[in-house]
């Protein structure tokens, strides 16, 4: 038992007044002469000695009804040994992600939890709360109410052990206190197995959300394709878990225009891909969508297509440039072909790639130009020549890094390595090539680039690699020294490189990955270009060329749609955002009550469990009673006891 006010007990001392007050009072009886009757004598004995058995009683009951009062003012209480005294300290972790959308047996997981987290809470106790997207530290119930009645669903979802590292840091710094993280989440089975860490000083709670049904049918992804008949294919691939769908209706929309639609059919956990024709000679702001009650986030996936910019190459040559303009065709590309004596600097300076053809000599106007290109973002493609000056080509390539070209050397070699992880072929093959026919050089400039090669000869050094801001040849490349301009491998290299050197927009990105594009336009110097849509307008990470200006984002827009990228109210091109599909997958992790944490169903059996644990049993009332309760027997003892 335990005391709020101890210090009352001190008055217990006071009950030894009424004591001596009674020792006083029995006084010895006066002896009186009286007849000798014997039985006055045995009358006289018995009251004295029913006189004595009351008035002990009656101090008896005075002494427990005091004693009962004082103990009632110290107000005694019973609790857990390990709470009395604590400060009592919560960080609150709420799901808010869109796995959170399903359905649980009294209604959507996220809205039945925020209503049982308010109705449980205490009305005065502080707590922090946080989200995947909002943070409420050291908060009332009444704070947050009206904020976390209106909490949205998020795209992103924290890790579970980041969730609980936060919590911790939100938990503060006050010793004693009794520490404890709530994680309310349906728990969703991530890739590696669940784990959060172990710390004696912190009670950790997990309420895991259970759903009514796994089942759900979701878009993953799309893309642009284009069939045997060089026809635009707009592929849509869609997925099932846990469900049979039969007849599935699929849309198709440019802005509110319905465009075509179909259904589909797939099997239980099955995949399936649909195709739309699109028209690429117009401009579309899509949206495809399905009907699925279970989850509304995954319905739908927005696209644009755009009418691209051309990219602009300007080639240098001392050689035959027939290869260039075959590859960089006009539908796509600005060609602009010259020879060095030619030349004019101010195309340099607005290209966004320069081809450097076999030239003998580099003149250092030439050097300076290019470098201040690669400043600018732009891309330089280098291909020496047979009768090259070394240290002029050394010159050049000084001033992008510490890779240098060695002199010629006469010898036949293979170009035998595809390095296929490297962006320029990535997408070009379906699956790894090792038996293809192996071009040649018969005389090369060695190298001493230890990596970020894309083509490689047989003894693993360079034929093509790139450096910071170019790609470097490291053998001429015209008829008489090489067949590499005969091989399947010359078109996908240097286009990829010509597309590479402008990012135009991809029909889509994904909402919480690093997506950076180009767009072709000069901005003046206070220049800000903006991402507009109904929702919210943004200002993205921008970086200004002299050409362009390279758009990079990551968690930044959060709702997906098609947005409207803007200079002031300028519009230039639309893009549009899609949210991750990883979270369409209704598995989830199986939890159970362990060393490090304890796991609950409800946020009510949780709240039902806490207050047991912390509940305090105060028993000043029933030592009021007990004091009423001796008051009155002493009454009955001083009124009937004779």
């Amino acid at each position: 038992m335990h005391f709020k006010h101890p210090e009352y007990l001190y008055a217990l001392i006071a009950l030894i007044i009424p004591i001596l007050v009674h020792l006083f009072q029995l006084r010895r009886f006066q002896k009186v002469a009286f007849t000798n009757v014997e039985f006055l004598k045995k009358v006289t004995l018995q009251t004295r000695k029913s006189s004595q058995i009351k008035k002990w009683l009656t101090l008896l009951a005075r002494l427990m009804a005091l004693a009962a009062l004082i103990i009632a003012f110290a107000q005694p209480f019973a609790a857990n040994q390990e709470i009395v005294g604590k400060q009592s300290e919560t960080a609150i972790y709420l799901d808010n992600s869109f796995s959170m959308q399903a359905r649980g047996a009294k209604g959507p997981l996220l809205q039945r939890a925020v209503q049982e987290l308010l109705s449980n809470l205490p009305d005065d106790e502080m707590f922090s709360l946080f989200t995947n997207t909002e943070t409420f530290k050291d908060v009332t119930k009444k704070d947050i109410q009206n904020d976390v009645l209106q909490l949205e669903h998020s795209s992103s979802q924290m890790d579970y052990a980041a969730a609980y590292l936060k919590g911790k840091q939100l938990l503060g710094r006050i010793p004693e206190s009794l520490k404890r993280v709530i994680m309310i989440s349906d728990f969703q089975q991530k890739e590696e197995a669940f784990s959060i860490p172990s710390d004696s000083d912190t009670s950790t709670s997990l309420v895991q959300l259970q759903p009514v049904t796994n089942q759900n049918i979701s878009i993953d992804s799309l893309f642009l394709q284009r069939n045997t008949n060089n026809e635009l294919m707009l592929n849509l691939i869609v997925s099932t878990i846990d469900i049979n769908a039969e007849n599935i209706p699929v849309a198709l929309y440019n802005d509110e225009k319905l465009m075509a639609k179909t259904s589909i059919s797939i099997p239980k956990n099955g995949q399936i891909t649909t195709q739309f024709r699109i028209d690429d000679a117009i401009k579309i702001n899509g949206k495809v969508s399905i009907e699925d009650p279970a989850l509304s986030f995954d319905n739908s996936r927005y696209f644009t297509i755009n009418i691209p910019e051309k990219i602009k190459v300007v080639a240098i040559n001392e050689s035959d440039d027939n290869f260039i303009k075959n590859i960089y065709t006009p539908d796509k590309f600005t060609v602009i072909s010259t020879t060095i004596t030619a030349l004019d600097y101010n195309d340099i300076s607005t290209a966004n790639l320069v081809i450097i053809n076999e030239l003998k000599q580099l003149p250092i106007p030439l050097v300076n130009a290019l470098k201040s290109l690669a400043d600018q973002g732009g891309t330089i493609c280098f291909i020496p020549s047979e009768e090259g000056n070394i240290s002029s080509y050394q010159q050049l390539l000084s001033r992008f890094s510490p890779e240098v070209l060695f002199p010629k050397r006469t010898q036949e070699k293979k170009i035998t390595t595809i390095h296929f992880s490297h962006p320029v072929f990535r997408g070009v093959f379906d699956k790894k090539i090792s038996n293809f026919q192996y071009p040649k050089v018969n005389s090369y400039f060695p190298s001493n680039t230890t990596g970020n090669s894309i083509l490689s000869y047989e003894d693993g050094s360079p034929f093509l690699f790139k450096t910071i801001g170019m790609y470097v040849f490291t053998a001429a490349i015209n008829t008489k020294n090489s067949n590499f301009k005969n091989s399947p491998l010359i078109v996908p290299a240097l286009y990829n490189i010509g597309k590479q050197s402008l990012q135009s927009s991809d029909i889509s990105y994904i909402i919480g990955q690093t997506n950076t594009y180009d767009v072709p336009i000069v901005l003046g110097q206070d220049g800000i270009l903006s991402l507009a849509s109904d929702q919210e307008r943004i200002i993205p990470l921008q970086q200004s060329f002299a050409n362009k200006v390279r758009i990079t984002t990551d968690d930044s827009p959060d709702k997906a749609g098609i947005y409207t990228l803007k200079n002031d109210q300028k519009s230039i091109q639309n893009v549009s955002y899609n949210y991750d599909s990883q979270e369409s997958s209704l598995q989830y992790y199986h939890l159970t009550t362990t060393d490090t944490y304890q796991v609950h169903d409800s946020v009510v059996s949780l709240f039902e469990q806490l207050r047991e644990e912390t509940s305090v049993n105060e028993f000043w009332k029933w030592f009021v009673i007990f004091a009423l309760l001796f008051l009155f027997i002493e009454i009955l003892l001083l009124k009937y006891l004779k």
